[in-house]
């Protein structure tokens, strides 16, 4: 298989430095093992979306655009699980 690229939001940036320090190699290690398996045992489609999907990194989400054609994977939001899917 194949290694899928990531690239990360500037937003998507912004939220992980917000995100406590003990956490933020935890979620980093989640996406980058994202490149070798793009849908892992605990990702999920987002609803009403083609492309988009979440994985659970303990209590946050990060939400990923996947587009397979390209090889791309790319970090939309990274969260806490209670604000993970509102709009801001």
């Amino acid at each position: 298989m194949a290694s899928y690229s990531i690239e990360w939001k500037g937003s998507a940036k912004k939220e992980l430095r917000k995100i406590d320090k003990k956490e933020i190699p935890k979620i980093i290690e989640a996406v980058e093992n994202l490149a070798s398996n793009p849908h892992p045992a605990n990702h999920k489609k987002l609803l009403g979306t083609e492309h988009n999907f979440r994985i659970r990194v303990g209590n946050y989400r990060v939400v990923y655009f996947l587009e397979d054609d390209k090889l791309l994977i790319e970090i939309i939001r990274v969260r806490h699980r209670k604000n993970a899917y509102s709009a801001t």
